[in-house]
């Protein structure tokens, strides 16, 4: 219903419902002793009273009742068609008791007899007094709805649950408020929450509750504010990492009372553990790195000395036998020469081979299917594992980084099955899909399980990972057709020569 605001001055805007011009002017005449300046309109049927209340802004209405075609009903009727809150008076000569009473259940604010005109001032000044109290305290309650609609639309848009939490005399806890975010953030309607006030403690995960007593007694004997991580369980047993941010207040000497919000941190949380997760793995596979190079240095010492060592001496011990020996016996000599150029054939091998294991010449000068090939011979007769290269086809050389990660990943890939395969066949491919390199290994050994492609110290195939990751390759490992295992890699080849040369080499 629209508010007159009436005049809070000596001037007033009368409307007068009245059929009698010679009352309506004592009426007014009583106003202007009254010290009023006067702005009034006098109407006595429907119609005039529809136009004067759409073309003027009344401060009250006094209206007759005993009019030929127009009653005081009638006004009152109109006058709550128009929504407005003016103060309505029956000032008439003829109205009984219980008319007047139906009008006063009907909306009119008073009624009076024109032979007794001595009360029509002091109710003037009433009900003026009264419409406008109401005019003040409707501005209020609509300032307190507006308040109140746009803190719901601000909570309803909040990533998070707001909450009041008061916590009583005796320690208690219980929600004095929740928003609507309860329900994506807990699972619950607000309603179950604030009718069971021991349940939001109950869902902090065991481990995490302690600490959430602890910063609540901290807040409220210091006044301070909460700011606690923790694991809720939500319902379906759903565990879910929370912040509580809240500010607490006195109310009275023992109660406090917290307003704030719990905010969903699962993501950024789990983002942190994965972070220190692959901070740790980072760690180990360096440090393993580094105990790998100590090997392969020891491995490598270790064939220079006891094979390249050994054949140097052999052909050492030759030569001096040889030197020892005469000329006369051609047979004894040419077996010598023979037994020297197989050990120097054997000491060839071996440097050639320790060469090609730290950086194959082969891969710079024939490229990656070559030094792949070459490998997989060395592989075999170390083993004794059959190994083959069924194809290895594609248009064009890749990048010099792509083929080093590649060598170093088929490297890495036979090490693991003759270390841990027990495999009697293994066999490679090597080919190009568009802009993909593939190499594709299959072994028959005894396979891989699962739960070992998360070891923490499964280095090789993190090894391998780390190395396709930089090519931003793809790797998928599992069980090959008929048991063993198969490892699947794909590099992107650069497009652009160009784009080679922003791949970071692998060591």
């Amino acid at each position: 219903m629209a508010i007159a605001h009436p005049s809070k001055d000596k001037n007033l805007r009368i409307l007068l419902v009245d059929d009698s011009e010679d009352d309506a002017l004592l009426i007014l005449n009583l106003f202007r002793q009254g010290g009023y300046g006067l702005d009034y309109q006098r109407v006595d049927n429907a119609p005039a009273m529809r136009e004067a209340l759409n073309t003027a802004t009344w401060d009250i209405v006094l209206s007759d009742h005993g009019m030929p075609n127009f009653n005081a009903v009638s006004a009152l009727n109109l006058l709550h068609e128009f929504q407005l809150d003016i103060p309505f008076i029956i000032v008439s000569g003829a109205i009984n008791e219980e008319t007047a009473v139906a009008a006063m259940r009907a909306g009119a604010h008073d009624y009076l007899s024109k032979n007794k005109l001595d009360r029509l001032l002091p109710a003037v000044r009433r009900e003026l007094r009264e419409s406008r109290n109401r005019a003040e305290r409707h501005v209020a309650l609509e300032a307190v709805r507006d308040s109140e609609a746009r803190f719901r639309v601000l909570t309803a848009n909040l990533p998070g649950m707001v909450f009041q939490l008061l916590r009583e005399a005796d320690n208690n806890l219980r929600f004095l408020y929740v928003s609507e975010g309860c329900q994506p953030l807990l699972r619950l309607p607000p309603a179950k929450l604030l009718i069971a006030p021991g349940l939001f403690p109950d869902m902090i995960v065991e481990e995490d509750r302690s600490s959430f007593d602890q910063e609540i007694a901290q807040s409220a004997a210091a006044q301070s504010l909460i700011d606690w991580n923790g694991r809720v369980s939500t319902a379906g047993d759903r565990i879910k990492w929370v912040n509580v941010r809240s500010s607490p207040r006195r109310i009275g000497l023992d109660r406090v009372l917290w307003e704030g919000i719990i905010s969903d941190i699962t993501q950024s949380k789990q983002a942190e553990l994965e972070l220190l997760e692959s901070r740790a793995q980072l760690a180990a596979l360096s440090s393993h790195l580094e105990a790998s190079k100590e090997e392969e240095r020891e491995r490598i010492a270790r064939d220079i000395h006891d094979e390249l060592g050994s054949t140097l001496v052999a052909i050492k011990f030759e030569l001096a036998l040889l030197a020892r020996k005469t000329p006369l016996d051609p047979q004894q000599l040419n077996a010598k020469v023979h037994a020297i150029e197989a050990l120097t054939d054997n000491a060839i091998g071996t440097a050639g081979r320790v060469a090609r294991e730290l950086r194959p010449g082969i891969l710079k000068d024939f490229g990656l299917a070559a030094a792949i090939e070459s490998h997989v011979l060395d592989f075999s007769q170390r083993t004794g594992i059959p190994c083959r290269v069924l194809n290895a086809e594609y248009d064009s050389e890749p990048p010099q980084a792509t083929s080093i990660a590649l060598f170093r990943i088929c490297q890495e890939a036979l090490t693991n099955v003759g270390k841990h395969a027990h495999a009697t066949q293994v066999n490679i491919q090597l080919l190009q899909n568009n802009d993909k390199l593939i190499l594709e290994i299959t072994d028959n050994g005894c396979g891989i399980a699962a739960e070992s492609l998360r070891k923490p110290a499964a280095f090789g195939l993190r090894g391998i990972r780390e190395r396709i990751n930089s090519l931003h390759g793809t790797m998928e490992i599992g069980a090959a057709p008929g048991g063993g295992t198969h490892i699947l890699v794909c590099a992107p080849i650069p497009v652009a020569s160009g784009n080679a040369a922003q791949i970071p080499l692998p060591i």
